[in-house]
């Protein structure tokens, strides 16, 4: 199957394209944000990586070239360059985990340059796939990707990062920049980019509207509150209009207040005891389908 078929996407404008998977048929189907940029374009996750996303990306065309300087005269001359006169150099491609689970990082591979919060940073180097809760199914895949293909197949592959993040860096986009915002609770290195002059808020896993994971390997309540009260402050202060997240539909401030607002109310004792058993079971079973453990 060619990238062409195994990706779609829809452009939500202002230089923002919306992709998915289209043979993933899951609730663990990630969304992957292209945000492109005057001087820089970035993809915020990558999906499984079953098909080349950059490939997509390419072959799609949502990715402009820019013209190189003194490309006219050199074509005049007929010298030989490495980029084909006339068709200008693609801007820096960027890929951004906002953290290293299956469905959000394992087409990370697939791109020279690569960021990830510190965090997590040694859990991709190593392909780590307990702390990335590889847990993927043939039933899932409704098409394969590659004749053969199967689920048991599947890992996360090792990625050394060209970029390690920490809370308050600016991925700087030339027209617009990119605050991370470290949002630990979902994972230990899960991470939020803040556009604040669009007030758009791209928040991985962090939230989306749905229940939010607090049982796998690496997830804290006390992180998840701490990091629930952040979304708060943020629609307090009137600094997010739009969420788009890494599972599920867009949403706007109200039901950001709402989805953050609601975890912590119900983050009680019950809760906490009853999610402890539920990361018991989901660390001994990922334990046992994954043999690259964390030691």
């Amino acid at each position: 199957m060619s990238a062409l078929e195994w990706f779609a996407h829809k452009s939500l404008g202002g230089g923002i394209y919306w992709i998915q998977e289209r043979f993933y048929e899951s609730g663990n189907r990630a969304n992957i944000w292209l945000v492109r940029g005057s001087q820089r374009d970035v993809v915020i996750d990558t999906g499984l990586g079953l098909r080349s996303l950059p490939e997509y990306l390419h072959l799609a065309g949502l990715l402009d070239t820019e013209s190189v300087p003194g490309d006219d005269a050199r074509e005049r001359r007929g010298e030989e360059e490495k980029v084909p006169v006339g068709c200008g150099r693609r801007r820096p491609l960027l890929a951004v985990a906002t953290h290293v689970h299956f469905d959000h990082a394992g087409g990370l591979h697939q791109f020279e340059d690569v960021a990830v919060h510190s965090a997590e940073a040694r859990a991709l180097r190593r392909g780590d796939n307990y702390e990335t809760v590889t847990w993927l199914s043939d039933s899932e895949v409704v098409r394969q990707p590659s004749p053969g293909w199967s689920a048991r197949q599947f890992r996360v592959r090792p990625v050394q990062p060209t970029l390690i993040l920490q809370e308050g860096d600016v991925i700087n986009l030339g027209d617009r920049q990119l605050t991370v915002m470290h949002m630990p609770g979902h994972s230990r290195g899960s991470i939020c980019l803040h556009d604040r002059e669009r007030k758009i808020l791209f928040s991985g896993d962090v939230v989306y509207d749905g229940s939010m994971i607090d049982w796998l390997p690496y997830s804290r309540i006390n992180d998840y509150v701490a990091s629930c009260q952040r979304l708060i402050e943020l629609v307090n202060r009137g600094l997010v209009e739009k969420v788009l997240p890494g599972h599920f539909n867009t949403f706007g401030a109200e039901q950001l207040y709402r989805l953050a607002s609601n975890y912590i109310s119900n983050a009680g004792v019950c809760h906490k005891v009853s999610t402890c058993a539920v990361r018991s079971i989901a660390s001994l079973a990922l334990r046992a389908t994954n043999s690259r453990t964390t030691s």
